[in-house]
């Protein structure tokens, strides 16, 4: 009996345990995933919550069923599936992951060869029509194919030596780092990269906060995006003088960064440092970024001879416009930073790394690399507002400012620019909310003044 998939979301499947996503779902995305794409080996794995290995080994027996070989590498975050898709040379990888979901929810996240994502515009409509009218139980044992063979491996050594291509070892003096794994999945590579410094002698001291895997996330669900669930690596970074901490989402594909007072630091000025550290390695290198905060970004890239290229948010976005560029970085305010050498994806590992680099070779603290930045450009931060007719709201918005604006991108929502400050709108490609960012030049009370006049308009 055909049944509507609700699970299936513009970039990954994720839906309610029981009520969207359940074992038998799971092997029917596995039957379709492998039959879709014709695959004949995958790679699988899955983060810390109590339904990802169930979900996971029915996956696997829908790929096996379609006559996939399936390689498990056990309980890893999404960039590990990423890296192993392609350090193992197989045809597509799963990861079993609803990252900062709730607790009753599950999902996965599926690559094909090359660790290309596959999302809505590249063949995960395909797989959500295969898995709701399930071909295979009206074939004959004649058609069936033969079973796929099952084996587990572990990338873990050759992951974090990857890692560590993206840096210079030389360069690393002694620092203290806090680091919060949010029970999630990220403890183990950290620990991995701990053994390898130690064998290295780099003296890096890892102060380790919510660091066992444990899928009651006794400390909530792993998510620094909330400021709700920041103040353990806040206070722990002041606490024990920390040069910086580091928190990860459930899965770490998101970095998130503290200063050496604490203090949270925008994903938005990240995306800068980054994008100036590569820029450092390679002159006129295209680099991306998504539409929701610019000025600073595109400010930085210019002024060390780089080209600033928007894409729409999203990461099956911005990894089709690295590769189309041949872009060497791409990073989002949301805290998703994009790697050339790693296969165009995204990794929260990398990042912390390149920061550590940067702290010891300029001998600054983090916060007097960003302050003037965040004083030059100062913002919001991204507001959600769940609101009945978001359109209506947009509509409503638009309507008030487009006169008065200097110019109006509509890349992704509308983006809408006057001389002193600007602002860009728009709907979640995973939630029911409206989506707000504000940022003005040097001007924080204008900057606060329009965020409260939007966000005014908007809930109206």
């Amino acid at each position: 009996m055909k049944k509507q998939l609700s699970c299936f979301k513009a970039y990954d499947i994720r839906g309610e345990l029981d009520v969207e996503l359940d074992n038998d779902v799971a092997y029917r995305i596995g039957r379709a995933f492998a039959r879709s794409l014709k695959l004949k080996s995958a790679v699988v794995g899955g983060d810390v919550r109590k339904t990802s290995e169930s979900l996971k080994m029915s996956l696997a027996q829908g790929l096996q069923d379609e006559g996939c070989d399936v390689i498990d590498i056990g309980m890893v975050g999404t960039e590990e599936i990423y890296f192993a898709t392609s350090h193992l040379s197989v045809d597509g990888g799963v990861e079993i992951t609803a990252s900062h979901n709730p607790i009753n929810y599950n999902g996965m996240k599926l690559v094909r060869e090359n660790s290309k994502p596959v999302s809505a515009d590249t063949g995960l409509k395909k797989i959500q029509e295969l898995a709701e009218q399930q071909p295979w139980l009206n074939e004959t044992t004649r058609t069936i194919k033969s079973q796929g063979l099952y084996s587990t491996t572990s990338i873990l050594d050759a992951f974090v030596q990857h890692l560590l291509c993206y840096i210079n070892i030389e360069n690393i003096k002694p620092l203290k780092l806090v680091v919060n794994s949010g029970n999630g999945a990220a403890g183990h590579v950290i620990d991995a990269i701990e053994k390898q410094f130690k064998s290295l002698s780099i003296a890096i001291e890892f102060i380790k906060v919510q660091h066992q895997p444990d899928a009651s996330f006794p400390n909530g669900i792993p998510n620094p995006l909330l400021p709700e669930n920041r103040s353990d690596t806040s206070n722990k970074v002041k606490q024990v003088n920390a040069d910086f901490g580091i928190a990860w989402d459930g899965d770490f594909d998101r970095c998130f960064l503290f200063d050496e007072k604490g203090d949270f630091i925008e994903g938005y000025y990240i995306v800068g440092l980054l994008a100036n550290v590569f820029l450092k390695k390679q002159a006129n290198a295209k680099i991306i970024h998504d539409p929701r905060l610019t000025w600073n970004t595109q400010e930085i890239i210019e002024q060390a001879g780089g080209t600033a290229i928007m894409s729409k948010t999203g990461h099956a976005f911005i990894k089709e416009r690295m590769r189309k560029e041949d872009a060497i970085y791409g990073g989002e305010m949301s805290a998703h930073h994009y790697f050339k050498d790693f296969f165009y994806c995204d990794s929260g590992m990398i990042p912390w790394l390149l920061i550590a680099e940067l702290v010891c070779v300029q001998n600054k603290t983090l916060s007097s690399m960003v302050t003037e930045r965040i004083n030059k450009f100062p913002s919001s931060g991204e507001i959600n507002s769940q609101l009945a007719d978001p359109q209506a709201a947009i509509d409503r918005v638009l309507k008030k400012y487009k006169e008065d604006a200097i110019h109006i991108d509509m890349t992704d929502g509308i983006g809408v620019e006057f001389s002193d400050w600007r602002f860009n709108l728009r709907t979640s490609n995973t939630e029911p909310v409206v989506r707000l960012n504000v940022e003005s030049r040097s001007n924080v009370q204008l900057m606060k003044s329009k965020t409260s006049e939007l966000l005014e308009l908007l809930r109206q």
